[in-house]
């Protein structure tokens, strides 16, 4: 063979390779950004979907289709279909979008497939009956007007006026199991998911930010990761990793053993994964608070939502941190962006003109918000904005909640142990790998960092591949 045809040959083999592995019960995760405004106004809605949750036995938060988002593929069915899922750890259910629905999105712009899920073309699929344990549980007890042909609903309203409706199948879920370091193998397991038939709002024929449906990591039985505990595939815990510098991430189930983590405890009976804030601490000076100011109850406390693209605070504390804020910058000339962020020139290095700001929480566990993560750049021109948001009243009595989103959460491995009910994280290299512990074996497994949009690059490399495999037969 010419010797130009060998070298392309193997090319083509190692880009071949280069793009089988990809994540295990680790999920590469995307990330897409959008304007302030649309930041503001995910956030807006998201906040509507968790008051609403408290009546949605089923779980569900909607999709955000205005700011960042992050998102994940997997297979359904037999034989396996893509499809791909927001990532969401506010809500329960898996569901994706099927092929009875009139109004679901037929394209997206976030440069991917979109894939209508339909029963009758997997061998394996099945209708879940409204007779069956798992329609009961989720009603909290027999359906009304059940019979034995019946398919059981769901049906989910959000806070933002969106809702998504369907039946429940039962089918398989193909994923990516870590056999190795860096690698992976398929291996599938029944569950049970949503068909959404009925889709409106947000969720509709919108292309914006459009996915297939949405893959629930919540607490509640009816999660995908509740499911698969069940079955003794995985242990309930699971992790992330979200870099909001170069994007994407790590998502994956299992126990995380490096990096060590510690942990406070969750708030037990909670529809989110809520913790409890003792303190906040800037520049070493700790705010002087009331004494109540971050209970847990009544709907109030502090939630841990990786849905959430900024950090929203009590009006008390939010004034109180600002001001603590911007003490070393006093000649500092602030400017309203978009009607509603704070924002400021400044050409210096902000990580030592601003103070870091410290959460401690129950059980001695800190999380560290530096200037470079509260902060963030609106254009090439030095202009800055503040990333801290005051809350509006949430919670039935008036009272304000504490919500921390990505502002606080990327660039950490975040442990979500709902068999010790607690969460974790530290700081982290978000691009770099953490290492999970294989249950059957005991093995120690090294699991990498990905970027869905990376299959893209592999799609590309193979064609450039191909054309650079013609051109040397044909010179041949």
């Amino acid at each position: 063979m010419d010797p130009r045809g060998l070298v392309i040959l193997v090319a083509i083999l190692v880009a071949e390779m280069s793009c089988v592995a990809d994540g295990t019960l680790v999920f590469p995760v995307e990330r897409q950004k959008r304007s302030l405004s649309a930041i503001k106004a995910h956030d807006a809605q998201r906040r509507g979907r968790i008051l609403s949750a408290v009546d949605l036995n089923l779980g569900g938060n909607g999709v955000p289709t205005k700011t960042g988002l992050y998102y994940t593929k997997l297979g359904l069915g037999s034989p396996p279909k893509d499809y791909y899922v927001q990532v969401d750890t506010g809500s329960d259910i898996l569901w994706v979008n099927c092929v009875e629905c009139s109004r679901c999105p037929r394209k997206s712009d976030l440069g991917i497939e979109l894939t209508l899920y339909d029963p009758k073309s997997s061998e394996t699929a099945e209708l879940v009956s409204c007779e069956q344990d798992f329609c009961a549980a989720a009603y909290d007890g027999p359906m009304p007007g059940c019979k034995s042909e019946i398919p059981c609903p769901y049906s989910i309203t959000y806070g933002d006026g969106s809702a998504t409706s369907g039946y429940y199948v039962q089918d398989y879920l193909t994923y990516n199991r870590v056999n190795g370091n860096l690698l992976t193998t398929p291996q599938n397991s029944s569950i049970i998911f949503g068909c959404g038939a009925v889709q409106s709002g947000t969720l509709g024929s919108s292309s914006e930010q459009a996915l297939d449906g949405i893959m629930g990591f919540g607490q509640a039985n009816s999660s995908v990761l509740s499911q698969l505990a069940a079955s003794g595939k995985v242990k309930k815990i699971f992790s992330h990793c979200l870099d909001n510098i170069r994007g994407g991430g790590i998502f994956a189930i299992g126990e995380v053993v490096e990096p060590k983590v510690s942990t406070t405890p969750l708030v037990p009976r909670m529809a989110h994964y809520n913790v409890v804030l003792k303190t906040i601490e800037v520049d070493t000076d700790t705010l002087q608070l009331p004494s109540d100011i971050f209970e847990s109850g009544n709907g109030r406390g502090t939630i841990i939502d990786s849905g959430t693209t900024l950090a929203y605070l009590p009006g008390l504390v939010y004034d109180q941190l600002m001001q603590k804020v911007l003490t070393r910058q006093p000649g500092l000339k602030l400017y309203l962006v978009e009607q509603q962020f704070s924002c400021f020139q400044y050409a210096g290095n902000v990580d030592r003109g601003f103070p870091v700001v410290k959460f401690h929480f129950e059980d001695s566990l800190s999380l560290t918000v530096y200037p470079h993560d509260y902060l963030f750049e609106f254009n090439d021109g030095g202009m800055w904005c503040i990333g801290w948001q005051k809350s509006v009243s949430q919670a039935k009595n008036g009272k304000d909640m504490t919500l921390l989103g990505d502002l606080v959460l990327s660039n950490k491995v975040v442990i979500y142990d709902l068999e010790n009910m607690a969460i974790g994280w530290t700081d982290y290299n978000c691009s770099s790998s953490i290492k999970v512990k294989d249950e059957a074996t005991g093995a120690v497994r090294t699991v990498g960092a990905h970027d869905i949009s990376s299959v893209s690059t592999c799609f590309i490399g193979r064609i450039l591949t191909f054309f650079l495999l013609l051109i040397a037969i044909l010179n041949y």
